[in-house]
């Protein structure tokens, strides 16, 4: 049993090491690309909290615009 616990051991810290590494190198590059661009990560936040446009009134039968083949 303790052979198991080993081999996942050694098999489970190398792959959460390179996990590790590749979301610290994204986190930097997120870091720098916020402190280059200030206005878009604004932007971003801001949309993040943008309520969706409103769905178009339906059109009264009364209404100036009547197809051609009507």
């Amino acid at each position: 049993m303790t052979s198991f616990f080993q081999f996942l051991f050694i098999l489970m810290v190398p792959i959460v090491l390179v996990i590790g590494g590749l979301v610290s190198l994204f986190a930097v590059g997120a870091l720098f690309d916020a402190l280059d661009n200030p206005q878009e990560i604004q932007k971003r936040v801001e949309g993040l909290f943008r309520q969706p446009p409103s769905a178009p009134r339906p059109l009264s039968p009364r209404h100036y615009y009547q197809p051609h083949w009507r």
